[in-house]
Formats: structure tokens, sequence, C-alpha cells
């Protein structure tokens, strides 16, 4: 297993920066959002859930591409790879679209769903400008997970994190109305957002279109003569793992409903503690990329020692990042909320929440990258089924429960949202454990 960890660092630390840098991009609006006061960070807070779940969905179909292109790549089969790039654009585009379609079609409800009034008036306009953005943001994946599959990693962090620097600098000059720029506040966040990720996606784009390396693969930009039966294999990879994000996302996302429902207090809090979590999530979820990418080109190879070697290595490299987080979030309870809101109702509230945070980092490090790792053996199904059942059955309910009928508030949802990491994460070892045995026959 040791001799896999450096090949491990070396695959996954650009992933683990690239999906580093784009999540900074959700950080750097929630800070600079928050300078402007509680009820527009709020505002964010309820717009985001709006905007992430459809997002994460797009992600996970996206993620169809890079086990199918790396398996192809350990068996040597360039015409699957050039295949998988042509239908896989495809599918983004007209997932995007549909994405982008549905948040609007969610508006006309926000008003029904119990939050204050005057967060749902901000939050609207600011989702119209921040929902067009995921047509580039899956333009940006189809060529990302395509690069990675070939375990080509460095430029799309490149991208991302310079992309995130333009982005800081436009919240700069729109939130707040620098340099001759109108003052938009939260709805600048939301035009700078849209901005970087047209830039990132034109960016990736040229770079695997022009790139010396790829050139071989040109052929996957050609329109037409696409393949119903790669596009359904695609989809029953993409679409169970858009839904594992879905059920992830959609909890966290109802628990800030139940925390709009508490107050605006609440709801900040909990809007700055998921910044902070996804930060760690975040550099996990690039071990979990590399995972997918390690499993499924040993996969390709019908190496099931190193297969396994690999994703093993994989789970303790997250196991000891996640207990850094740990530590960092406990030490640092009320210094991190600080740098968002001057507000110490709302930094003592998101302080209390750091230290359940701190505990769900082992699990939410182990249950990424164990399923980056079943989809490159490209199991998604079960994992899906094993993430709704955690915090829909058990994880919501329970933090309900604890919040408004034992009276634990804003504390009792998040442990539950602990509650449905740990199941989570023991059932992801599990299942994986088991399938890697059988992948590859002896």
């Amino acid at each position: 297993m040791r001799q896999h960890v450096k090949p491990n660092f070396l695959l996954a630390y650009p992933v683990m920066l690239s999906m580093l840098g784009q999540v900074m991009t959700g950080v750097a609006d929630s800070i600079m959002v928050g300078w402007t006061g509680a009820l527009p960070l709020a505002a964010s807070s309820f717009a985001n859930v709006f905007y992430n779940i459809p997002l994460f969905f797009g992600v996970g179909v996206s993620y169809a591409i890079t086990p199918l292109v790396a398996r192809a790549e350990g068996a040597k089969d360039s015409s699957t790879i050039i295949a998988v790039l042509k239908n896989g654009s495809i599918i983004n585009l007209f997932t995007a679209i549909a994405l982008v379609t549905l948040i609007f079609s969610i508006e006309p409800f926000m008003h029904k769903m119990g939050q204050p009034e005057e967060v749902v008036v901000l939050a609207l306009p600011y989702l119209n400008i921040v929902a067009i953005s995921i047509i580039p943001t899956l333009i940006f994946q189809t060529y990302r997970q395509f690069a990675e599959g070939l375990q080509r990693t460095r430029v799309a962090m490149i991208i991302v994190v310079s992309t995130n620097v333009v982005n800081i600098a436009l919240n700069y000059v729109l939130i707040f109305g620098y340099y001759g720029f109108p003052k938009l506040g939260l709805n600048g966040a939301g035009w700078a957002t849209l901005i970087s990720k047209i830039i990132m996606a034109i960016s990736m784009m040229a770079y695997v279109y022009f790139g010396k390396r790829y050139q071989s693969y040109r052929a996957g930009f050609s329109i037409g003569n696409y393949s119903r039966k790669l596009i359904q294999k695609m989809l029953h990879i993409g679409i169970p793992s858009g839904s594992q994000f879905v059920f992830e996302a959609g909890a966290f996302g109802f628990s800030a409903l139940m925390m709009g429902w508490i107050g605006t207090t609440a709801l900040a809090a909990h809007q700055i503690a998921i910044n902070l979590a996804t930060i760690s999530y975040m550099t996990t979820s690039g071990l979990g990329a590399a995972a997918t990418i390690r499993v499924g080109n040993f996969l390709g190879q019908q190496d099931k020692k190193n297969l396994r070697a690999s994703a093993f290595a994989m789970i303790w490299m997250a196991i000891a990042i996640m207990t850094l987080w740990a530590l960092l979030f406990i030490v640092g309870k009320e210094f991190l909320p600080a740098l968002y809101i001057d507000d110490e109702a709302v930094i003592q509230l998101t302080a209390a929440l750091m230290i359940i945070a701190a505990f769900f980092q082992l699990s939410d490090g182990i249950q990424v990258v164990t399923a980056g790792a079943l989809r490159g053996l490209q199991d998604v199904k079960i994992p899906s089924l094993l993430i709704f059942v955690a915090y829909w059955v058990i994880a919501l309910p329970l933090g309900f429960v604890l919040a408004f009928i034992l009276d634990w508030a804003a504390l009792g949802i998040w442990i539950g949202l602990l509650v449905g990491l740990t199941i989570t994460a023991t059932a992801m070892v599990i299942r994986f454990n088991r399938l890697s045995r059988i992948a590859i026959k002896d």
C-alpha cells in the first residue's frame, strides 16, 4: 500500500487544489457578502440551496466520463476515449440547459417555504444570475473529466485557481462598487461567479482542443454520429452519480431550510459553517476523483492487487488530512467565523456548529474517497441508495426531532448530519471492500 501513496498524491493534489479552488469561489462570495450584513448572507444561503443541488447533479452526471476514459486508457482503446468525449459533451450540454430551466421554474415556489420574506426577495435576483453559470460549469466539467481520465490533472488546477482570482477581483468591484462600477451587493457576487465560470469553460475547452497531448482525440469534438448505446451507458453511470450529490447536497440544503425556520441568525451561521466544512470536503473530494482514475485504470489493466491497494491508500490519506481539518475547526471555531461576519450572535452559534463539523470530518473524508473508488468500478446505483437512506431516512428526520421536538435547535440539525455521514462512510467502505475482491477474476 505504501508504494501507492506517492503516485496517488501526485495524481490527486492538482485535483484537490482544483476542487478547492472551485469551492473557494463560494467561500469568497460568502465572506465578501457577509461583510455587507447578515441578511445578504442569509439570502445567499437560501438561494444556494436551489443553485447547488442542480449544479451538483450536473457535476455528478459529468463524472461518467472519467471512469470510462480511465478504463479505456488502461486497455489502450483510443476509439472508445474519442467516443466518450463526443457523447459526454452532448450529454453535459443538454443536462446544463435542463437544470437552468428547472431552477427558473422553481422560483415562484420560493415564497412558500417558510423563510423570512426579506431573505426571499433578496435571494431571487441573485439566483437568476448564478443559475446561468451552470452551463459554462458543465462545459468545463466535460473537458476536465476527460483530461483527468487520462491522468492529466494539473492544467484544470491552474485554470480553476486563476479564475478564482478573477472572481475575487470581480467581487470586490461589483459588490462594493469600486473603480466606477455600480454597487450591486449580493447581485455583484452573482455576476462575478457567472463571468469567472465562462472564462473557466473557454480556457479548459481550448486547452484540450489545441493541446498537443490531445491531438489524437480531436475527433471527439465533431458533431453528429452519436452512439445511443454509449449515451445510455454514460447516463447509467452519470445519473446515479448525480443522484448521490443531490441526496447529499439536498440533505444539507434541506437542513438550511430548517435553519431558516429557526431564524436569520441560525441560517447565517449555517451558511458559514457549511462553507468551512465544504473547504475540507473538497480537499478529500480531490482524493475521491483520483481514486476514480486509479481504480478505473487498474480495472482496465485487470490488476486487482494494485486496484485495492491504491484505493485503500487513498482512504488512509483522507483520514490523515481530515484529522488536521478537525483540529483546525476546533482551534479556530471563533476565529474562522469572524472572517465572514461581525455579528457576535452569528459567530457564537457558528463556533458551536464547528465543533460538530470537526467530529464529522473523518466520516466525510472516508465516504467521499470510497464513493470515488466505487465510481472507478462503475458501481453507482447501490451507493446512491445508501446515501439516500443515510440522509433522508435517518439523518434529516433525526435532526428534525432533535431540533424542534427536543428543542436542541441548530445543534440538533447538525448532529443529525453527523449521524448521516457516519452511516454513509461505514456502508461505502464495506461495499468497496466486497466489490473490489470480485471485480476482477483471479
